[in-house]
């Protein structure tokens, strides 16, 4: 097992962070709505449950999962953003999301561009996907400013998925 350290990841506007209970209840929300239809849902709270640990699990297993993301201002949680693995991922996947009102400020790219950096740091990997339904124009203009690149040939779960890789620099 890969271990449970603390893990803090700041940015010019963003704390980075491990998930909380505290953190569920908004968590779950997102899951329960229309704007979780890209990652399979909308679900029903026992999945939202078994997804949030899930990703607080994935630090324990892999020593990489979900960090919860934070305004350095407020301390507001705007979203999430992770690195998956496991038996639902092909590959190791860098993904992200914010919380309905907080899109268009470049809070996904920013933790994002932290978090794959941090990967290929301390990490030591030499490529993360990022797996993007069709028609999710905004994650797909968070890959293209990330600069990951649609990989056709890249593995899939789900084959209408699209593949954006970043590569280690």
């Amino acid at each position: 097992m890969s271990g449970t350290g603390a893990i803090t990841i700041r940015t010019e506007r963003l704390i980075l962070r491990k998930p909380e209970v505290e953190d569920f209840d908004t968590y779950a929300r997102l899951m329960a709505s229309p704007r979780s239809v890209g990652m399979g849902g909308p679900f029903d709270l026992r999945a939202a449950w078994g997804m949030f640990c899930h990703d607080v699990a994935l630090w324990q297993l892999f020593g990489h999962g979900a960090l919860m993301i934070d305004l350095a201002e407020s301390g507001e949680c705007v979203g999430q953003v992770g690195i998956n693995h496991g038996p639902l991922f092909p590959e190791k996947e860098l993904g992200w999301f914010v919380y309905e009102g907080r899109e268009g400020r470049g809070y996904a790219t920013e933790a994002a561009l932290a978090l794959r950096d941090w990967g290929f740091l301390t990490l030591k990997l030499t490529s993360l996907v990022s797996y993007i339904a069709p028609g999710n124009a905004a994650s797909v203009a968070v890959a293209e400013r990330l600069g990951a690149r649609l990989d056709p040939a890249a593995p899939r779960t789900d084959p209408a998925d699209l593949v954006y890789r970043h590569f280690a620099p």
